[in-house]
């Protein structure tokens, strides 16, 4: 089995100081790598901060969680991408999304395509930027990207490319995930209007998303790393799990015709309910029955106990 590993998540505003120490810290709790999510809110802009994480550490990985395609034509990214690489030996992750968050787009006035618009995007966009950490020019000839005899500076440290992290609920993205991805992460769908799908929380929709990912991969399969998150729910450490999961039931009751039980919550990968010793026995039945490997927490504090404990086991 594939050892497990942590990502840390940084989403705030801060000086260069606060985080390279938070960085730091990170590293030496046992984190795997420090992500920062790509948002148009009170947060710093990935590239720079990921550029700070970098230069405070030296083995944890970066990348954000995720890159919003539309923000970015992929051969700027690619180039920003790239930069990081080079600048921190290699140690990037390249996350990107097809974006989801409506309100940001309608802030700066930006078209919200319809979701097979916006995933038919993406994947022109994940061609475009291996297209760019290739050896020598290429072209490109799609819906949305153009590109002639183009050749992308700096190439990435990581060779053919760093490690791409596709991540979605959905069939159509999970299946470019397989095609395309050394990291596949796992999320909920989202309902028009109402947000997260709770059938899509469940260890079975979990395992059919997998199966959708094992259908498009084919030989690929054995070598992808799958990662989830936590979702819909704070992480609640608590002693009493199942009266925390009747409340989670009671939040999520009326969104689609079936509601979800106390156990279905339970064992959710999506969710993150439990004592110490719950997660470390639910993360290794994720693993078991799953593959689930990589798990991105909340505050860094939040499951340090179980980090301490699964971190590179």
């Amino acid at each position: 089995m594939r050892p497990f590993t942590f990502l840390a998540a940084f989403q705030a505003v801060a000086d260069g100081a606060t985080l390279a120490a938070e960085a730091r810290r990170a590293e030496a709790m046992g984190f795997d790598a420090m992500v920062v999510p790509d948002h148009l809110i009170e947060q710093l802009s990935p590239i720079p901060a990921l550029a700070t994480i970098a230069a405070a550490t030296e083995r944890l990985r970066i990348g954000a969680f995720v890159h919003n395609n539309d923000l970015r034509h992929p051969a700027v990214l690619a180039q920003d991408l790239a930069s990081l690489d080079v600048l921190s030996g290699g140690r990037l992750d390249v996350a990107v999304g097809a974006g989801w968050n409506k309100p940001e787009y309608d802030a700066i006035g930006l078209p919200f395509d319809p979701a097979p618009i916006r995933q038919a995007r993406l994947e022109e966009a994940i061609a475009v930027l291996k297209g760019c950490f290739g050896d020598g020019p290429f072209s490109f000839s799609g819906a949305s990207y153009r590109l002639a005899d183009h050749d992308g500076y700096p190439k990435p440290v990581q060779r053919p490319h760093p490690p791409f992290l596709i991540g979605g609920g959905g069939r159509r993205t999970l299946a470019l995930a397989g095609r395309e991805a050394d990291i596949v992460g796992l999320a909920p769908r989202i309902l028009p209007g109402q947000g997260v799908d709770p059938a899509s929380l469940t260890l079975a929709a979990a395992a059919e998303k997998v199966q959708w990912v094992r259908d498009s991969a084919g030989d690929r399969f054995d070598h992808l790393v799958f990662n989830v998150y936590p979702s819909a729910w704070p992480i609640t450490i608590t002693a009493e799990p199942r009266r925390e999961a009747a409340r989670v039931v009671e939040h999520l009751s009326g969104r689609t015709a079936v509601d979800l039980t106390v156990d279905e919550v339970l064992e959710s990968p999506h969710l993150f309910i439990g004592t110490v010793d719950g997660f470390v026995e639910k993360f290794r039945m994720l693993r078991e029955r799953l593959g689930i490997t990589s798990f991105m927490t909340g505050d860094m504090d939040e499951l340090a106990p179980v980090v301490e404990r699964l971190a590179g086991t």
